[in-house]
């Protein structure tokens, strides 16, 4: 399996009467764009607005973020999704990169969406402030959703993904500027150097829900309908999996996420050098003790039977969560499998309590991405896409209508006071992340 991703560096975009990429500059005819957007008769209203790193923009509710692409056979981005099934990661794709398709509600959130600031002080908390980025701001008909705190917005989302690979599809008879090829080779294959320790990669995605329409899917699959199961990296960066709708919004992993996963780049680049990389073991997230029980025998069985010395286990969200995640790394751990950890923790406000809600002695090589809730003051942005008010009104989870001590997380100026939780995908588990430890 060889996975070709041709290159396409955008430095501008900007609207016109052709969509096209030239010298640079994406160009997006709106008319054009919208008219993907709207062939879902549940979305009433749409925009499609371009910001810049350095803006002075606030957006927020944020839904989704997904990189434009195209493949060159003509099936979609996202098999099983949007289009046919068929397997991800192999063949040629085209990708437009530094820019992200947005899906932004116009009117109503729920606590699994986020808030971007493009620039100021907020701009540092996530990844997607350095992003060009086409947001598309829309509402829906979908009555069952509003005011619903779990919302699964999948006219919203959906869109964003057919938005993207329409604009992907404007460099797809171009030649890249870089191409980037994936291939690993299988596991019993003898060209690997069996003087290198064994590395897996677990990925625990989002799955606690056991209603429709809110889980992460893996080829148009619910992930909570699944057992842990030994995929290919390359499916991962192909686009065999988009995300859900559920998570609290710091801890998500966006399509946009799956897509450039660096944490696979970076196991790829170690492979025949310090590691050999046996591929990723794709787990979930589940509701009941036996179903998280279930789950950790299965990881620990396939990192056994495919050799694996270490793992690094990935966990996408916090609290329920974390008892899969330590889980998973006792079961790997007692099935002799070297294990890292990559989380968020929730310490509370103060920093002070308790950083995940299971621990367990075995679980002694964690790195943390951040407190999920940590204070983020921040002042009034001149330009606010989207609904600023849904914030404090609309449950996202790192914000509230009013607070005793506090008070409301979005104030009269404009000013916000919020969780971390509420910063889009800010935590980057996935491995964006710059920040740092410190002890004191």
């Amino acid at each position: 399996m060889e996975l070709h991703i041709g290159n396409f560096y955008v430095k501008d975009i900007k609207f016109g009467d052709k969509t096209k990429f030239e010298n640079s500059t994406l160009t997006i005819n709106k008319e054009e764009a919208l008219s993907i957007v709207k062939e879902d008769s549940h979305i009433t209203e749409a925009d499609i607005i371009i910001v810049k790193p350095g803006d002075m923009v606030r957006i927020v509710p944020v839904k989704e973020a997904i990189e434009p692409r195209c493949r060159l056979d003509g099936k979609t981005i996202f098999p099983g999704v949007l289009g046919p099934m068929y397997r991800a990661g192999d063949g040629v794709m085209h990708a437009l990169k530094n820019c992200s398709v947005l899906a932004v509600g116009k009117h109503w959130g729920g606590f699994q969406d986020g808030l971007i600031d493009m620039g100021g002080e907020g701009a540092k908390y996530t990844y997607y402030s350095g992003l060009l980025n086409v947001c598309l701001v829309a509402d829906t008909d979908e009555e069952f959703e509003k005011r619903e705190q779990q919302k699964k917005n999948k006219a919203l989302r959906w869109a964003g993904m057919r938005l993207a690979e329409y604009l992907g599809n404007c460099v797809k008879d171009q030649k890249p500027e870089e191409v980037e090829t994936y291939s690993l080779p299988s596991i019993t294959d003898a060209s690997r150097d069996a003087k290198l320790p064994k590395v897996a990669l677990v990925l625990q995605a989002q799955s606690q829900m056991e209603n429709d329409g809110y889980n992460d899917l893996v080829y148009g699959w619910d992930t909570n309908r699944m057992l842990p199961t030994l995929m290919h990296p390359n499916e991962i960066l192909g686009g065999a999996v988009i995300s859900g709708s559920f998570m609290p919004c710091s801890s998500k992993w966006s399509t946009y996420d799956f897509q450039n996963f660096p944490m696979i780049k970076k196991l790829f680049s170690e492979h025949g050098k310090t590691i050999n990389f046996l591929g990723v073991i794709f787990s979930n997230l589940n509701v009941a003790l036996d179903q998280k029980e279930r789950a950790a025998l299965f990881v620990a069985q396939i990192a056994n039977n495919i050799g694996a010395d270490a793992a690094i286990v990935a966990e996408e969200g916090y609290g329920n969560p974390d008892a899969d995640f330590i889980a998973c790394i006792v079961a790997l751990e007692d099935a002799k499998v070297k294990t890292v950890g990559l989380t968020n923790e929730c310490t509370g406000r103060d920093g002070a309590s308790q950083p995940l809600v299971t621990l367990d002695e075995k679980a002694d090589a964690i790195v943390s991405c951040g407190n999920v809730s940590e204070m983020i003051e921040l002042p009034p942005m001149p330009t606010v896409i989207g609904e600023l008010e849904s914030l404090a009104r609309d449950g996202l989870s790192g914000g509230w209508s009013n607070d005793a001590v506090l008070g409301p997380s979005v104030r009269e100026d404009g000013s916000i006071i919020m969780e971390n939780n509420a910063m889009f995908c800010g935590d980057m588990v996935v491995g964006w992340s710059t920040k740092t430890m410190a002890e004191f």
